[in-house]
């Protein structure tokens, strides 16, 4: 596991000018916000596409994209090696969307071939041929993870397979989550998460956010933060999920 020390905690927002498409780079904001509110220095660094991924930082954040971008962002990671290595320095990696095909083995790009991922989730994505999973999602987080219910909005026409090594995330109650039919939404293994909820994510589910933040200090509990404007966020949208159409 990543651990701080006195130079504080060392945030990464990967791409944010190929992959933050849809609002994810909140993912960014919430964690700082949370960390600033137990007392931590943060140190943030966006890392644009043409700089490189530097290998100490403790949390590591990718979020959504087009198809291009993603194919873009895929091959200069892979380039690069810096996210490789900073994982196996015990680095923690959160993904959305396109950023969570591009842990995987491979996924379909723009041009309709097998693109390479980062072989950082056993999971591997294809495109789906049915309709697109648009819409709100509600589900259950993997016990092991000690989290509440998952909410969260899905906008992807990829379908993502889980191999023997990875655990899905949470378990879909509304929605499609991974797009295979077996009602699991997202992927994790150790420090690496994937997700295709965006919201963003975090935003709706700021415990996710304590738990990287725990990890990266290597500790089991946070202090108390006021969390009124989070849950009441959550709640609005738990409950338009779940109103009768």
């Amino acid at each position: 596991m990543a651990s701080t020390n006195d130079s504080g905690l060392r945030l990464v927002w990967v791409y944010p000018d190929l992959l933050s498409t849809y609002g994810d780079q909140g993912n960014a904001l919430v964690v700082e916000r949370r960390a600033r509110q137990r007392g931590l220095t943060v140190h943030r660094v966006d890392v644009r596409s043409d700089q490189p991924i530097p290998t100490s930082g403790d949390i590591y954040l990718i979020g959504g994209g087009e198809d291009r971008p993603q194919r873009l962002a895929a091959e200069r990671l892979r380039r690069d090696g810096g996210l490789n290595r900073a994982v196996d320095n015990g680095a923690i990696v959160f993904s959305v969307c396109a950023g969570y095909q591009i842990l995987g083995h491979e996924f379909i790009n723009d041009l309709g071939q097998r693109e390479p991922g980062l072989g950082l989730l056993d999971v591997t994505s294809t495109r789906g041929e049915g309709e697109r999973c648009v819409g709100d999602v509600l589900a259950d987080i993997d016990e092991r993870l000690g989290l509440p219910q998952l909410t969260g909005f899905e906008n992807h026409q990829g379908v993502t397979h889980l191999g023997p090594t990875a655990r899905p995330l949470a378990r879909v109650r509304l929605g499609r989550g991974n797009g295979t039919g077996d009602g699991t939404e997202g992927a994790w293994n150790d420090t690496v998460f994937g997700t295709y909820m965006h919201g963003p994510v975090l935003a709706r589910n700021p415990q996710i956010a304590d738990l990287l933040i725990k990890i990266a200090l290597d500790v089991n509990a946070l202090p108390p933060v006021d969390d009124r404007w989070y849950e009441a966020l959550r709640a609005e949208r738990i409950a338009a999920a779940t109103q009768p159409a």
